[in-house]
């Protein structure tokens, strides 16, 4: 039987800026400005090349932006959406993570994946294996992050929770449930996200069962496009804790501003 909290906790509301096909000076004033509306959570992902558009458009490097956001932002989390864990040698994503961590006053969350995007592995000479040899390296990576965090001198200055994002069934969700404290679902093409991420999310339940640890431990979010904001009641109902939008440059921020107004509304229920 699925274990569900009593409970629903409160929403939060967060947002990822594609860090392509745009100038710095905008990026950078995009993080401020939402930063400055209090969300709970700013993100931005990690590749190396455009996903979508000209794919020999203007991209930014997920950790150098990083930590520029830690700086320039004061009230929201920060991180990766997600990092791949084959893209850096994980004791020094430890120490990168740390680092930034204390730059931002311990307001890092560390996102990982065991990546997907097989024409950026070869662009920049990384292996890449097979669906299950991506898990396992993905889950010798969160291993050895946690143990190199425990050495680091100074310490990070916050929790520094991790987040894995993914939504395979057996090897992600297992991992999920034995390794992260958050866990990111985005619907890509799904005909019914919202039902999709029900599934997934019951499965993970089911998961951490398996293995003896409270569900509730872990916190659900729930990457949507913009187009999918009017879907986040739904996506709570079904057992989302955080709601992030992913915005492409120019970066309107009126899908920003409905969330907010939406999680303070349900804030006050």
């Amino acid at each position: 039987m699925t274990t569900s909290p009593t409970s629903r906790p409160a929403l939060r509301i967060g947002a990822q800026l594609h860090p392509q096909h745009c100038d710095l000076p905008d990026l950078r004033a995009a993080w401020r400005a939402i930063d400055d509306l209090g969300v709970d959570s700013l993100w931005t992902w990690d590749h190396f090349i455009p996903q979508t558009g000209d794919p020999q458009g203007r991209h930014y490097e997920c950790w150098t932006l990083l930590a520029a956001m830690a700086v320039e932002t004061r009230h929201a989390t920060i991180g990766s959406l997600v990092t791949c864990t084959a893209y850096r040698n994980p004791h020094l994503l430890a120490d990168q993570a740390r680092t930034v961590d204390l730059l931002s006053g311990g307001r890092l969350v560390l996102g990982v994946g065991a990546g997907w995007f097989e024409q950026e592995h070869q662009e920049y000479g990384y292996p890449f294996l097979g669906p299950g040899a991506r898990i396992d390296a993905l889950e010798a990576s969160v291993t050895a992050i946690r143990e190199r965090l425990g050495r680091l001198n100074p310490a990070p200055a916050g929790p520094l929770p991790l987040l894995i994002g993914g939504g395979g069934e057996k090897r992600t969700l297992a991992a999920v449930a034995r390794h992260a404290d958050l866990w990111n679902w985005y619907g890509w093409d799904s005909t019914d996200p919202v039902a999709e991420f029900r599934s997934r999310n019951g499965l993970l339940d089911q998961w951490c069962e398996q293995i003896g640890r409270d569900p509730r431990e872990i916190g659900r979010t729930v990457m949507i496009d913009t187009p999918q904001t009017g879907l986040t009641e739904d996506f709570a109902a079904a057992g989302a804790t955080e709601i992030i939008v992913s915005l492409p440059g120019p970066f309107d921020l009126a899908p920003v501003r409905e969330l907010l107004r939406l999680r303070d509304a349900l804030a006050a229920q």
